[in-house]
């Protein structure tokens, strides 16, 4: 039942906002628009459509934004009106009350406000589909204070998100069960990986785990900044963690006034991109323009600012290998590799033919190759591998959802800054170097030294498991022993055999020679 309000609601707020006339207005063919007309009779739709579509999501909550955050930095694939519509989302939701926001807080670190800081800006700096950030003055309890980032949970999430997945997982079993492609695209499966991130979005202390590891990952780098969380004022609902200081991402003109390197920022973002997903398999994965920042503080001049660690991913040391392989055969154009790999992961049918996949792939991938990003749609590239893998029932892989999303918005990102970009290019000398890394004698050294304290403890003990041994089995060894000398005496008779036939036909051969020359004279 809960379901079917949901579903009504949806339904409601579509017709509410006009988004049915919105799509049918985008169709070519004179009768769609003139439905689209006779559809929006009677009301009122004089708001521009870009407000109206984010409006909707806004009213749809927080499943809906999310899913406008990602258009949003499609820049290449929506119009400029709707894109700078949907981009108020990143980080300019409605926010909820203040008071409700302090209360909160008292009830997270259960003490009055002004007990725990110093000042308390009520006006959040920033508000997303699932928490909004206050800046504040916090208290070390020796009498100097501190500039904070102070991130309250929405109230009422949980409700909220059940709802829509609930609907989404009914949806789900609906293409499974109906669509011929149910199968191949596991929708229960994806579904249920994104039931997994949202909620790990909900556990702040979880955010809060996942910066301090990315800070740990990152901090050799100098790419990137990311926030110190302070333990002491972590909670499920609410964190406090270091101020950032820096220009928006999305601000390029302030950026190029204040003398930032665009093109090497774009460069930079690739580099941080790669080295997360294939040397840490730990990787940011809500990297929308409204949580990054760029620094201009002398010290860390032009490095990225990340913030926003509710949503990380993380690949396993297999799906790194095959995917940098995939990557490394796609930038070298060996799409007989390509082929071979999704063939041998068990991605296709095990009877696929290759030269066929291999042409398949070659046809949508070649001709984007050597161009700058201006001229690449990666959701182009996308559409038409979608549609090669439904003609290869290429089975969707859940627990990838994330590094695909993640790679769409490096890529609205990198468009932004620098349409010259050539992504390929960029990635090539990383991916390599990381494949000889994976390969060389430094993975190598690397695993002997991670095995050495087991071989360490074993050592020791290999004479007294070796004399237990002899001595509790000395029939099993001695029988061992006489088959080994059996198979041994049988294998020289073999060998014997073989030399003496191998004479005797060389004997043979001179004996003929000698009778033909005989013959001859």
């Amino acid at each position: 039942m809960m379901r079917l309000f949901r579903g009504v609601f949806i339904v409601w707020t579509v017709l509410r906002f006009g988004l049915d006339e919105l799509v049918l207005n985008s169709f070519e063919k004179p009768w769609l628009r003139l439905l689209a007309r006779i559809v929006s009779f009677g009301r009122n739709l004089e708001a521009p459509r870009g407000q109206r579509l984010r409006e909707a999501l806004e009213q749809l909550g927080p499943i809906f934004v999310k899913f406008g955050q990602v258009l949003s930095t499609r820049r290449d694939l929506m119009p400029e009106d709707i894109a700078d519509e949907l981009a108020r989302l990143q980080d300019r939701v409605p926010p909820f009350s203040s008071d409700v926001a302090v209360a909160s807080i008292e009830r997270a670190f259960r003490k009055p406000l002004n007990q725990i800081f110093e000042s308390f800006d009520r006006e959040p700096i920033a508000s997303a589909s699932i928490a909004q950030v206050h800046f504040a003055m916090l208290k070390d309890g020796h009498g100097a204070v501190r500039e904070v980032a102070v991130k309250v949970l929405r109230p009422g999430m949980l409700p909220a998100i059940e709802k829509d997945l609930s609907l989404m997982r009914m949806m789900a079993g609906w293409v499974d069960s109906l669509s011929s492609d149910g199968k191949r695209l596991k929708p229960r499966e994806v579904v249920a990986e994104f039931d997994k991130y949202l909620h790990d979005e909900l556990d702040l202390v979880r955010e809060a785990a996942s910066a301090a590891q990315l800070r740990r990952n990152m901090a050799g780098l100098n790419l990137v900044l990311i926030p110190e969380m302070i333990w002491d004022y972590c909670t499920t609902d609410v964190i406090v963690m270091e101020r950032m200081k820096g220009i928006p991402i999305s601000q390029i003109a302030r950026l190029r006034e204040a003398g930032v390197d665009i093109p090497k920022l774009a460069r930079d973002g690739v580099t941080l991109f790669f080295t997360q997903v294939f040397r840490d398999g730990f990787f940011h994965a809500d990297m929308h323009p409204g949580n990054i920042q760029v620094s201009i503080d002398p010290a860390t001049f032009g490095r990225y600012i990340s913030l926003d660690f509710g949503i990380v991913g993380t690949l396993t040391e297999y799906d790194k290998e095959y995917l940098a392989q995939n990557f490394t055969a796609f930038f070298r154009r060996d799409y007989k590799r390509v082929a071979q790999l999704h063939i041998e992961s068990g991605w296709v049918p095990a009877h696929t033919r290759v030269d066929e996949l291999e042409a398949a792939i070659r046809t949508v991938c070649e001709p984007y190759f050597d161009r700058p990003l201006k001229e690449i749609s990666l959701g182009m590239v996308l559409l038409r591998l979608f549609q090669t893998s439904r003609r290869f029932q290429v089975e969707i892989q859940p627990q990838l959802v994330l590094l695909q999303k993640t790679l769409l918005n490096i890529e609205g990102l990198g468009r932004q800054l620098d349409p010259e970009l050539d992504l390929w290019n960029t990635a090539k000398p990383f991916l390599e170097q990381w494949m000889m890394d994976q390969i060389g004698p430094k993975k190598l050294w690397e695993q002997l030294k991670e095995q050495a304290p087991r071989y360490a403890k074993m050592l020791p003990e290999l004479p007294r498991l070796l004399h237990d041994y002899l001595a509790h089995r000395p029939s099993d060894y001695q029988r061992d022993l006489r088959e080994l000398l059996v198979e041994q005496k049988r294998t020289n008779k073999l060998l014997q055999g073989l030399v003496y036939g191998c004479i005797g036909f060389v004997l043979g051969l001179i004996v003929m020679q000698l009778v033909v020359r005989v013959e001859l004279f």
